[in-house]
């Protein structure tokens, strides 16, 4: 039998939420559908296609070449099983039109980029009611100003001072959903990773990924005079206690 309808591709580029978070979209198609005059069938309204004579319906007849018998499509249906005698006037008997039309795409949530998502039964139209092929989106992310992904983990970098690092303290870190408070331990390393667990990339099935939030510290570039005061008598205190940032570099040797 004929063989269903062609498989379509497309490309949709989403937001970075967009992919992570899924998203349900229109996406406009031009290409062979069912004939709306005549349902696909192929004949003119009010008339049906007629079991050929020929192959009785099968689509295939028998051929005898010396030894060998075998089964060929039927010439005088096209392989079909059937035959078409007052065809539709709109599709000129195949069933299917070229038209634009709208469907919906649903996108999961943690879409990468790259990734494809197949739509059953969206693709060209079979010939004369045959079943339509499959529609391929190619999904393509832009990048965030704010995130970045690793797998299902969400990466973001917040700037922070040295206060806060040396000190401690809580920040406020934006998510997927909104601001979440992380804390900060006293004595927190420059560049250091902090994971809030549950608050990254959705997954279709079970707990979400993480969210890894990197502090970076910012060194002002102008200090008023009250500040760098405050900065120098820090500086003698640490001093005075003994502490040395360049102790056991390897390049204070």
């Amino acid at each position: 039998r004929p063989r269903r309808g062609a498989d379509v591709e497309t490309e949709i580029t989403l937001d970075f939420r967009e992919a992570a978070k899924g998203v349900t979209i229109p996406l406009q198609l031009t290409n062979p559908s069912p004939c709306t005059t005549c349902h696909g069938s192929g004949a003119k309204p009010g008339t049906s296609p007629v079991t050929c004579g020929t192959c009785h319906g099968s689509g295939f007849v028998n051929e005898q070449r010396g030894a060998f018998g075998f089964s060929a499509p039927c010439t005088d249906c096209g392989g079909q099983g059937t035959r078409i005698e007052d065809p539709c006037s709109d599709c000129s008997g195949t069933g299917v039109t070229t038209r634009r039309r709208t469907i919906t795409v649903r996108v999961p949530a943690g879409v990468v980029d790259g990734q494809k998502v197949r739509l059953a039964g969206q693709g060209e139209a079979g010939l004369r009611g045959r079943p339509a092929g499959d529609l391929f989106v190619t999904v393509h992310v832009r990048p965030d100003e704010i995130f970045t992904r690793m797998g299902d983990d969400l990466e973001v970098t917040v700037p922070v001072s040295f206060g806060e690092l040396a000190l401690g303290g809580t920040i406020t870190v934006p998510t997927l959903d909104g601001k979440v408070r992380v804390r900060v331990p006293a004595g927190t390393a420059d560049g250091r990773t902090l994971r809030v667990r549950g608050r990254g990339i959705p997954k279709r099935a079970g707990t979400p990924g993480d969210l890894l939030v990197t502090v970076q510290v910012q060194v002002p570039q102008k200090l008023d005079d009250a500040a760098a005061s405050a900065l120098r008598s820090y500086v003698e205190a640490e001093r005075a206690g003994g502490f040395n940032p360049r102790d056991g570099w390897a390049g204070a040797k």
